[in-house]
């Protein structure tokens, strides 16, 4: 009997799970209360980082951090106002800041990215949507070699994942990219890496593909579940309740009260992104380009130049704050000062941080409710495997990736 899975979240891992999932045999329904790829999954960098193995809380970031809220360079960010709620997850999150838990985690984060550019060829090669995955190399600008030295490291983690640099200094900077000032004066450039031109239009073209494959969208809010002898049966949301055999909840930040409903407390926090899109601009890059002092990417796309980054800590509630914003453009015209635009987009959105910084993927006990969320800075790049991860759980095919890492539970003591 064909298999009913509701999939929560219409963000590139939401979509990526559905595909995979129809492509197992099982009748898919996306639940989502936006249009797919409108939230988080719209307003990244586009970069498929399958060298994003190095997490935020690296050793020595808790005497690091008051330093960087102070620096009005530095793209951290904090609401005061929002601390006493912060607080809990904050101990938890930055008491992985040392050697032993980061290299875990780096270990961890390696099968979820190292193969994106692969993963998600896969997932769009008999979709005929092949051409929204542009192969490049994935650049990291610096103003002087010492301060690549001093990222150590952070590359050495990259390293071990498989992604050694080739090294660029002096004159042939800019004959490698044109566009950045004079400034940067040596590059880390590393090789099997991607990106997507529109995020946001990727994730709706899969949806749109997904629909065509006799897959249902539906546009609601979820409220809660209903389960029979521990079993999911259905998910009740604000337009009625929609039956279901199993379901994915990858909803992003927006997991946490619906685990909540599991049982299971989350330490998830918003780290709030910023983007700016220059649009219709010239004289920017030609690649996705991480501008090491400002810690954004500049990613070449189809509206234009996309500076995205910044990390911000203030809740889901609060509207954008101007400081991040106005860093972004200041960076972004210091490392291409040739940079111009027709107009300027500003966008805020949440990227989902697990206090570990590692995406909760696996079922919860055995309610045949499967988690597929928390990916921080990796959803666009993690997407698609972790859907494939997903649709091999549930439909009892097999990987050789040790999944414990990710398990939804691993909280429960903490």
């Amino acid at each position: 009997m064909t298999r009913h899975v509701v999939v929560i979240g219409a963000g590139i891992v939401g979509v990526s799970a559905a595909i995979w999932l129809q492509r197992a045999g099982a009748r898919v329904t996306v639940i989502d209360r936006a249009a797919p790829g409108k939230g988080t999954s719209h307003g990244n960098a586009g970069v498929l980082a399958a060298s994003g193995v190095a997490p935020v809380t690296g050793p020595g970031l808790l005497t690091k951090a008051p330093f960087m809220l102070l620096d009005k360079d530095y793209p951290l960010y904090l609401r005061l106002s929002y601390l006493p709620r912060l607080l809990p997850w904050l101990r938890k999150y930055l008491a992985q800041a040392n050697d032993t838990d980061t290299r875990r985690i780096s270990a961890a984060l390696a099968p979820i990215v190292s193969d994106s550019v692969e993963q998600h060829k896969s997932l769009t090669a008999d979709l005929g949507l092949s051409d929204w995955v542009t192969d490049s190399d994935y650049v990291f600008a610096y103003r002087k070699r010492a301060d690549f030295d001093a990222e150590a490291y952070t590359w050495a983690l990259r390293a071990s994942a498989g992604f050694a640099p080739a090294l660029i200094e002096g004159r042939n900077v800019q004959d490698y990219e044109p566009n950045l000032g004079a400034e940067i004066t040596f590059l880390a450039t590393l090789k099997d890496h991607g990106f997507i031109r529109d995020p946001g239009g990727y994730v709706m073209a899969l949806a749109e593909a997904f629909k065509q494959g006799d897959g249902t969208i539906m546009q609601a809010e979820v409220k809660d579940f209903d389960f029979t002898d521990g079993k999911i049966t259905a998910v009740q949301t604000l337009q009625g309740t929609v039956s279901c055999d199993d379901v994915v909840l990858a909803t992003g930040v927006w997991s946490k009260p619906l685990m909540a409903k599991l049982g299971l407390k989350i330490p998830l926090e918003s780290e709030r992104g910023y983007h700016v899109i220059f649009e219709g601009a010239t004289g920017g890059p030609t690649r996705p380009t991480m501008i090491a002092s400002g810690k954004f990417v500049a990613t070449p796309m189809a509206q234009g130049v996309r500076c995205a980054g910044i990390l911000e800590f203030g809740g889901l509630d609060s509207g954008p704050s101007k400081a991040p914003l106005a860093l972004l453009r200041r960076q972004a015209k210091a490392a291409f000062p040739h940079l111009k635009a027709s107009t300027e987009i500003e966008w805020l959105g949440h990227r989902p941080a697990p206090s570990d910084s590692l995406p909760l993927i696996g079922q919860v006990g055995t309610s045949r409710v499967y988690t597929a969320f928390g990916h921080h800075h990796i959803g666009l790049t993690g997407g698609p495997k972790t859907g494939r991860l997903i649709a091999g759980m549930i439909m009892d095919q097999p990987t050789n990736t040790d999944m414990t890492p990710y398990h939804p539970q691993r909280f429960s003591n903490a």
